[in-house]
């Protein structure tokens, strides 16, 4: 099929524009009512022989059929052609966003993966262009994809320096400190022998408060951390794709989301849970500061314990790999259970948000009141033992 442009009928037109009515406003109503014939036709028909084109009568105006424009929001239905897919020869992507060189329309609607066959094909036009690529986005995407590694290897570098005796002492001790813990379990269900000092205020003063320092936590402190965990997911969705190039692969394009994601979340939300950390200590410290004479060298040690039992936050590990494999599975469901329905996609993934969401609402809350207990039990026994310390030189010094 060839097609020649007309000057004639480019300035019939354009004379023509103001006195012929639009129904739609926009040009393709004026295309419609300037081609008042075009809905009865001739249908275009390409795979007529030579015999049957010479002895036909040629119309006057022919239109193409649906094979020549496959609207993807028309046409297709459960993401399947209602159309003979092989005889296709143009498909129109009009669902808004949804556009075929964008990396996630790939694992939204199928008529995509024949626009990148094609741009996979593509021949080297310029340097760094072939399979449709672009040069500047080469150099972008390797930048994109090592930044967060170099991040995560600074943590992990800092939390093992900062924390090396105690993972030393803990990979060789840690069955020696169970004995412990259970010797002193033991030995705390009978009578406490005071060594070297009698306390004006007894010990069962000090375990009062600190079994009643969950009552310090505020009320509304899981419901703002539940709000704050929401709020740091979106803006860390709209972060990352404002950072990731629009026009990559659909698999570089969905790894690269789900890395930045998890980085800016990781940096936002752990800031948080390190503010609530820094309230504890606060908080705890003013609550220690009501213990004037506290007592015993078992009670230190039982401060040791807990401190060293505190140390080892599974907890936190749990909850952040829990969110972290819920989310990769949420847009992952659809292809495991072979769906390619779009709005059954989309339905099964508005499914699996759903329970991320439940998984993150009490995570968030969960976390923040654990960190901020930590930190209120830390400065409470920190206080006390300072003060035994202090207590028992000063009683040797008698």
């Amino acid at each position: 099929m060839v097609v020649e442009p007309s000057e004639t009928v480019f300035n019939d037109m354009m004379s023509k524009i103001k006195t012929t009515a639009s129904y739609t406003g926009g040009d393709q109503g004026f295309l419609n009512s300037y081609y008042s014939d075009f809905p009865n036709a001739h249908v275009f028909e390409p795979n007529l022989t030579p015999e049957v084109l010479s002895s036909r009568h040629v119309p006057e105006m022919e239109r193409l059929s649906t094979l020549y424009n496959a609207d993807v929001g028309l046409y297709m239905l459960a993401n399947k052609w209602m159309v003979d897919e092989n005889e296709l020869r143009v498909i129109h992507y009009t669902l808004g966003p949804l556009k075929p060189w964008d990396w996630w329309t790939s694992w939204l609607l199928k008529p995509v993966d024949v626009w990148q066959d094609v741009r996979e094909q593509l021949e080297e036009s310029l340097p760094g262009t072939r399979g449709g690529q672009n040069p500047k986005d080469s150099f972008l995407v390797k930048f994109l994809v090592l930044l967060p590694f170099c991040g995560l290897l600074f943590c992990c570098y800092h939390s093992f320096t900062k924390n090396q005796g105690y993972f030393s002492s803990f990979c060789r001790s840690s069955l020696c400190d169970q004995v412990r813990h259970l010797y002193y379990r033991i030995k705390s269900n009978g009578p406490l022998a005071y060594t070297s000092i009698s306390t004006s205020q007894p010990i069962q003063s000090i375990r009062l408060l600190l079994n009643g320092a969950q009552y310090k936590v505020p009320a509304y402190l899981g419901g703002v951390s539940v709000c704050v965990c929401f709020m740091v997911a979106v803006v860390s969705l709209g972060l990352a794709l404002l950072i990731v190039p629009r026009q990559v692969m659909p698999w570089t394009g969905l790894l690269l989301m789900y890395e930045w994601t998890f980085a800016i979340f990781f940096v936002l939300f752990g800031g948080y849970i390190r503010l609530i950390y820094q309230w504890g200590k606060i908080v705890g410290s003013r609550v220690a500061s009501s213990v004037s004479h506290p007592g015993s060298s078992d009670y230190d040690s039982e401060k040791r314990h807990q401190r060293q039992m505190s140390t080892c936050d599974v907890a936190t590990w749990y909850y952040g790999l829990g969110m972290a494999l819920l989310a990769i599975a949420t847009p992952s469901l659809p292809c495991l259970f072979g769906i390619t329905a779009l709005f059954l996609r989309l339905g099964l993934m508005v499914v699996g948000g759903i329970i991320l969401s439940s998984f993150m609402t009490y995570a968030s809350e969960h976390l923040a009141i654990r960190s901020f207990l930590k930190a209120l039990m830390s400065a409470i026994l920190h206080e006390i033992v300072a003060r035994v310390s202090y207590v028992d030189c000063d009683s040797r010094k008698w």
